[in-house]
């Protein structure tokens, strides 16, 4: 089983299709869900599913809501988009990587793999996901 941080496949074909729109104030929901040290998760992973999820106090399934903190927007000849930190409070729990998705009810698109370089752990404490500065070099979701 491994972790491969990378933007998934299926996700850079629902861009062509315009299957994903990140403007602010739409009605789309991104969600981010934790997964553990045995789930397979790569560019080749197409939707959210809670096999390998995390389970633990002050966790759900699906994960958190992502709030998109940077519009779709562009520096040179790369376009990149943004989210707000998100926090699990209370949280006991172990996760290796995590997983953002389009949350739309049905199918929960894949968009991007998280991988954390190893296990991360809370015990009755805050569970972060920072998110890299928003530019053209560190943004989590860019397209050079």
């Amino acid at each position: 089983m491994a972790i491969s941080q990378s933007m998934c496949t299926s996700f850079k074909v629902g861009i062509l299709g315009a299957d994903f729109n990140f403007d602010t104030g739409t009605a789309q929901i991104f969600k981010v869900a934790l997964f553990t040290s045995v789930a397979t998760l790569s560019a080749a992973t197409t939707a959210y599913s809670t096999s390998d999820e995390v389970v633990g106090t002050g966790y759900s399934a699906g994960g958190k809501t992502l709030t998109v903190s940077q519009v779709p927007t562009s520096t040179g000849t790369t376009a990149f988009i943004d989210f707000a930190d998100v926090t699990w409070t209370t949280a006991t729990i172990t996760a290796r990587g995590a997983l953002i998705y389009l949350f739309d009810g049905a199918t929960n698109p894949s968009i991007a793999v998280l991988d954390f370089g190893g296990d991360k752990t809370s015990t009755a404490g805050d569970f972060t996901i920072q998110f890299p500065a928003a530019d053209a070099s560190n943004a989590i979701l860019r397209i050079a």
